[in-house]
C-alpha cells in the first residue's frame, strides 16, 4: 500500500481496492484483467511518510499514555468528576489511532501487499474505522457536554451521568458502524501475478454501491460531528455575547452571581474544547475533501502528485498528538505530572542536582498555577470545570 494511487489509502475507511486505479476491475465483478499491470513499490515518498508516521506514533504514544495516568492517577484527578471521563476517553480514542492505524500503515506502505491473511485482514480495517469513530463522536460528545454546561449552568449536578451515557452511545455506536468491515474485507491472491492485497473484491457489484458505503461513512465520521460541534459551539458563542451585553454599563462580565455567572474555569474548559475541535477539523478536512474528489473524479488519481496524498494523511494523523499538547496547554495539573516524569528520568540517568532542582521549581509553579486556576465557586478539587 505505499503508492497512495492504491485507492484504499485515499481515505481510512476508504472500501475501494489497494491498486491503482487504472486496475481497479479487480475490485469489481468482472473477471481481473492484468495485462501489462505493475505491482506498486515502496517510493521515496513512501518512505517519508513512513518515517513521519513512526515519529507521530512516539510522541503521541507517550503524550497520550500521559494524559490518561494523569487523569486516572496524578494530579488530573483535580478536574471536574464530570470531566475526567470525557479527557480519558478522548485520550483512549487517540490511542486506539495510535496503536492500530499508525503502525498498520507504516507496516503496509513497507510490505506494499498483504500477508497478514485474512482474519488480520478483517480486523484490522474494522479497527481503523472504530478508530475514527471514536475519536469523532468523543469530540461530539466533549461539544454536547460544554454546551449544556455553558446554557445549562445549574444542571451540573448530573453531568457526570449523562457523560457517562452519552460516551456509552458513542462507544457502542463506533462498534456498529465498524462492524461491516468485517464482512466487506478480505485477503485476496491476484489471478496470475504473485500480488495479496486485503481488498473487497466481490462484496459490491456495482460502483455506485461502493459509492453509497463511503458517502455514508463520511457523513458519519465527519459531516455528522461537524454539524453537531459547529451547532454547539454556535450557540455557546452566543449565549457568551448575551451574557458580555448584560454587564452593568455594557461592559463585558462574564463573572456574575445567579445563573448567569460564567465561571473562569469554565470559560478555561471552553476555550480548550474549541481549540480541541478547531484541530480535528483543520487536520482532518483537507484528507477527507481528497478522498471525495477522488471518488467523483478517479482520473484525478494520475494526475496528482503521490506526496501530496501521503502529506495530506500525516498531516491528518497530527491530530492525534494535538489534543494532549493542547490538553497540557490548558491545564497546569497536567504540565506538573509530566514534570516529574521527566524528572525521574532524569534521576535514572544521574543528570546533575541542579538541574533537578531548576526542574522542581517549574513543577512547583505549575502546581500553584493549578490551585490558582480554582475560582470560588468552582469544583473545589479542580482546575477545570
Amino acid at each position: 500500500m505505499s503508492d497512495d494511487r492504491m485507492l484504499g489509502n485515499l481515505t481510512l475507511w476508504s472500501v475501494t481496492p489497494m491498486f491503482p486505479p487504472e486496475n481497479s476491475s479487480f475490485n469489481s465483478s468482472l473477471p481481473p484483467s492484468f495485462t501489462d499491470w505493475e505491482a506498486p513499490t515502496f517510493t521515496a515518498a513512501a518512505r517519508v511518510r513512513v518515517a513521519a508516521t513512526m515519529v507521530l506514533f512516539v510522541f503521541a504514544a507517550f503524550s497520550n499514555l500521559s494524559v490518561l495516568i494523569s487523569v486516572a492517577r496524578g494530579r488530573g484527578r483535580r478536574l471536574a468528576a464530570h470531566l475526567r471521563p470525557l479527557i480519558a476517553s478522548l485520550a483512549s480514542a487517540d490511542l486506539v489511532m495510535t496503536f492500530v492505524v499508525m503502525p498498520l500503515d507504516a507496516v503496509w506502505n513497507v510490505t506494499v501487499q498483504w500477508y497478514a491473511g485474512d482474519t488480520m485482514c478483517k480486523l484490522l480495517c474494522f479497527l481503523k474505522l472504530f478508530a475514527m469513530h471514536s475519536s469523532a463522536f468523543i469530540l461530539v460528545v466533549v461539544s454536547l457536554d460544554r454546551h449544556h454546561a455553558i446554557l445549562h449552568p445549574l444542571d451540573t449536578l448530573d453531568a457526570g451521568r449523562r457523560n457517562k451515557r452519552m460516551l456509552l452511545v458513542a462507544w457502542v455506536l463506533s462498534l456498529l458502524l465498524a462492524s461491516p468491515q468485517l464482512f466487506i474485507f478480505r485477503a485476496i491472491k491476484a489471478e496470475g501475478v504473485e500480488f495479496t492485497q486485503c481488498v473487497t473484491h466481490g462484496s459490491f457489484h456495482h460502483r455506485w454501491q461502493e459509492t453509497v458505503y463511503n458517502m455514508f461513512h463520511f457523513v458519519t465520521l465527519y459531516v455528522f460531528p461537524l454539524l453537531v460541534m459547529s451547532f454547539c459551539y454556535t450557540r455557546i458563542l452566543i449565549e457568551i455575547s448575551r451574557q458580555m451585553h448584560k454587564g452593568k454599563g455594557g461592559e463585558p462580565c462574564l463573572r456574575r452571581s445567579g445563573a448567569d455567572m460564567i465561571p473562569k474555569a469554565r470559560m478555561k474548559t471552553l476555550k480548550m474544547t474549541i481549540v480541541i475541535v478547531v484541530s480535528f477539523v483543520i487536520c482532518w478536512t483537507p484528507y477527507y475533501l481528497l478522498g471525495i474528489w477522488y471518488w467523483f473524479q478517479p482520473a484525478m488519481l494520475q494526475e496528482t502528485p503521490e506526496y501530496v496524498h501521503h502529506a495530506l494523511f500525516v498531516f491528518g494523523n497530527l491530530n492525534t498528538c494535538c489534543d494532549p499538547v493542547i490538553y497540557g496547554f490548558y491545564t497546569p495539573s497536567f504540565r506538573a505530572d509530566l514534570a516529574d516524569v521527566v524528572a525521574c528520568c532524569c534521576r535514572s540517568q544521574n543528570i546533575s542536582p541542579r538541574s533537578l532542582d531548576r526542574l522542581a521549581c517549574r513543577r512547583g509553579r505549575a502546581s500553584r498555577e493549578a490551585e490558582s486556576d480554582n475560582p470560588s465557586g468552582d469544583q473545589p478539587s479542580g482546575n477545570l470545570g
